[in-house]
């Protein structure tokens, strides 16, 4: 499938709407995310929306999206936001509550502003979790898109996958699945190793811990 080109062409289609939709669920679930975690009223609205999110059975959604949507792009792009969008929006959330409260509170004494206590202090702390956060909506995208080529209608990696099943060539079935774990697994491990270099190991700990 690497010599005939298959296999490229493949990841061509798959990728489209992953990148699309990992790069609309990392903005709006951090921008969420972070909303939740300095506003009270966000949280009470939108805490137990991501908690059923999180819950919800995948499989269970592709439907209502495919009705909705159509059979097209749009749908196999909100099929990876709606798998990854609530991690990310949870991390965010998180990282930004875990805020160290001796750092806010010495903020407030000297008189810094509402924005200085954000900027300076609340998201700079939680930049460790955020990032986390988008590692594991990395993951989770990655079975989005292919449980949407597989369930939605079989396009990319999926097709390939789909294809062959059905004519019993079992080699290149396995081919398609290995390969898909296995750029998944080195894109993860990319997206770990810029997070230890962009956040000490001291922050990494603490926001991580547990």
């Amino acid at each position: 499938m690497v010599a005939d080109g298959s296999l490229a062409k493949a990841y061509l289609i798959t990728l489209q709407p992953l990148v699309i939709g990992i790069a609309l669920a990392s903005v709006a679930g951090m921008g969420f995310g972070i909303a939740m975690g300095l506003s009270r009223a966000v949280e009470w609205f939108s805490l137990p929306i991501m908690i059923v999110l999180q819950a919800a059975p995948m499989a269970a959604i592709i439907p209502l999206l495919t009705y909705m949507y159509g059979i097209g792009l749009t749908s196999k792009v909100l099929a990876v936001v709606v798998l990854a969008s609530p991690v990310i929006v949870m991390n965010s959330y998180k990282g930004i509550r875990n805020a160290n409260p001796s750092l806010i509170q010495m903020c407030r004494a000297f008189l810094g502003t509402r924005r200085q206590e954000i900027v300076k202090i609340i998201l700079p702390h939680a930049g460790a979790l955020i990032f986390a956060g988008l590692r594991l909506g990395v993951a989770m995208g990655f079975i989005g898109i292919v449980i949407a080529e597989l369930l939605i209608t079989p396009t990319g990696i999926g097709d390939l996958i789909t294809y062959n099943s059905s004519v019993a060539d079992y080699p290149n079935m396995f081919a398609a699945i290995v390969s898909i774990i296995v750029v998944a697994a080195l894109t993860i491990y990319a997206l770990e190793r810029l997070e230890r270099k962009l956040f000490p190991p001291e922050i990494r700990g603490l926001d991580n811990a547990g």
